[in-house]
């Protein structure tokens, strides 16, 4: 009688998280999750191949065929691209060598000391929504926040006696989830706008916008998915994940002496370090800026950012290492380096299998038929206004699911959309905002963006029976309520008419 009264006191929501749990970790591995999936992408690429499935791209007329990868010649590329697709497979790069800052910092202890001189003394109400923040932010490096918040922020929450594993979903959900919202310009503005404006001519010629006409919309939902993640967080994810019974890391002790030194000389070392990325990227004729028009969105600088990252890691973390004596020779440090990409071989093994599989997903043809198709049947349905927005939104979400490419994606939805939403009389900035905002739903919780398997890796340091269920009960939520969130404000957005950045607005007469 006792549990049942508990079942009915767990509500709806939660009972439908139990469900996502339990049937979730019922899933296999990720590592062979990754592996049905693949042969699932190649059982459908033969059938729909052999049927003749086709759609014609709306930009340029050119027919797409699914392509059939179990013939003759599918086989034959497969086995000649399989070692081609695993080293190119960009996230392999991108975490290992982020790892290696980060590993090292944190097996020299810099990380620990860090926390314990500054995060861990600030008032805990505010330390929450301050790694939000960061993490929304964190987006504008690409990829790479999503590898390198994760680990530190669930050093943070255990030491602040709260589940690891909460903070850790609360840093990926923020930076994959918030990919659509940010206080500062990102990689993503210039790259979506470029496909925005081609297809905006498609109708008007003349037509003039500039990367940051979503800017105002992005900084707003920056602002307001902070509580919303806050709240998830504090009320859902951790208390379903209950308390944390493993061991601490040593944080919640007092700063040695050892340690004081360590951090004043890894302090110095990032100063000279920052210094030098200063001068190599913040004067007019500086090497790492665009050496067309000097800018910096698209540039050197933005495509070194991963190597930048590992050296404003790795620098101060030998610094404090030789200053604290956690580092003593060059062995120790080769031992320290081997230490900290030890626990990589998962993710090695499951960016194999991904790399085959995104590569075949490409092959296939298969992701922008489904696009194209998805695009006519909303077409075809008949929805003005804003119910036609928030169609739009739910079509880009679900494609998400399957293509977790944000420039692809839009690549075929730009061509259909801003024409057609252009000819109702909307401005292409609010057609952009709106794919932006189904693009990052369910970002966290898509197993095409391949930092899911990542984090879920990072996630059995603390439980090594974490299964999939778990993990992704722990994220669902987030998607959720930033669906709830994001069509709210949009809607407050497309009734009031308000601008969306600088040169754009709701309607082209605006």
């Amino acid at each position: 009688m006792a549990n049942a009264t508990e079942t009915k006191k767990r509500g709806i929501f939660n009972r439908f998280l139990d469900f996502i749990e339990k049937y979730g970790n019922k899933l296999p591995d990720p590592i062979m999750l990754f592996v049905y999936i693949t042969a699932a992408i190649l059982i459908a690429s033969a059938i729909f191949g052999f049927m003749g499935t086709t759609a014609t791209h709306p930009g340029t007329g050119e027919k797409i065929t699914v392509v059939n990868l179990l013939n003759a010649d599918g086989l034959v590329r497969i086995l000649t691209e399989m070692v081609t697709n695993f080293t190119s497979f960009p996230p392999l790069g991108l975490v290992l060598v982020v790892m290696l800052g980060v590993g090292l910092a944190e097996s020299t202890g810099l990380i620990t000391a860090l926390l314990k001189a500054s995060i861990l003394k600030a008032p805990q109400k505010i330390i929450l929504p301050v790694i939000v923040i960061v993490s929304i932010c964190g987006n504008a490096a690409a990829d790479a926040a999503m590898v390198v918040l994760p680990p530190i922020v669930a050093m943070i929450f255990i030491e602040l006696g709260r589940h690891p594993i909460a903070g850790m979903a609360a840093a990926y959900a923020s930076c994959a989830g918030g990919f659509a919202a940010n206080l500062i310009l990102s990689l993503s503005d210039p790259l979506v706008y470029g496909f925005t404006e081609p297809a905006a001519h498609m109708i008007d010629p003349d037509y003039v916008g500039n990367p940051m006409i979503n800017y105002y919309f992005l900084v707003v939902s920056a602002l307001v998915l902070v509580p919303v993640a806050t709240f998830v967080t504090n009320r859902i994810v951790e208390p379903r994940l209950g308390k944390y019974e493993g061991a601490a890391e040593g944080v919640g002790e007092q700063v040695t002496a050892e340690e004081k030194k360590g951090l004043l000389w890894a302090g110095l070392s990032l100063v000279i370090t920052g210094a030098i990325i200063a001068l190599l990227t913040l004067p007019e004729n500086a090497i790492l800026r665009n050496p067309e028009d000097g800018g910096l969105i698209v540039s050197p600088f933005m495509d070194s950012l991963i190597p930048i990252m590992m050296i404003l890691f790795l620098v101060p973390a030998l610094a404090y290492g030789k200053a604290s004596g956690t580092l003593k020779d060059s062995k120790d440090l080769g031992d320290q380096l081997s230490k900290a990409m030890a626990g990589m071989g998962t993710y090695i093994v499951i960016a194999f299998i991904a790399g085959q599989m995104i590569a075949y997903f490409n092959w296939s043809n298969l992701g922008p038929v489904i696009a194209i198709k998805g695009a006519a049947a909303l077409d075809s349905i008949g929805l003005t206004g804003l119910p036609l927005f928030i169609g739009f939104m739910i079509v880009a979400t679900l494609i998400n699911l399957l293509v977790a490419s944000q420039s692809a994606k839009w690549a075929i939805l730009a061509p259909v959309f801003i024409p057609m939403f252009m000819l109702l009389g909307y401005d292409p900035a609010v057609t952009q905002v709106a794919y932006r905002i189904g693009d990052s739903i369910t970002n966290p919780i898509t197993p095409m963006l391949a930092y899911f398997a990542i984090v879920l890796t990072f996630a059995k340091k603390y439980d090594p029976k974490m299964g999939i269920g778990t993990f992704m009960s722990s994220l669902l939520p987030y998607t959720i309520a930033f669906a709830i969130m994001w069509t709210i404000l949009f809607s407050v957005w497309y009734l009031l008419g308000l601008p969306l950045g600088p040169g754009g607005g709701i309607y082209l007469d605006q």
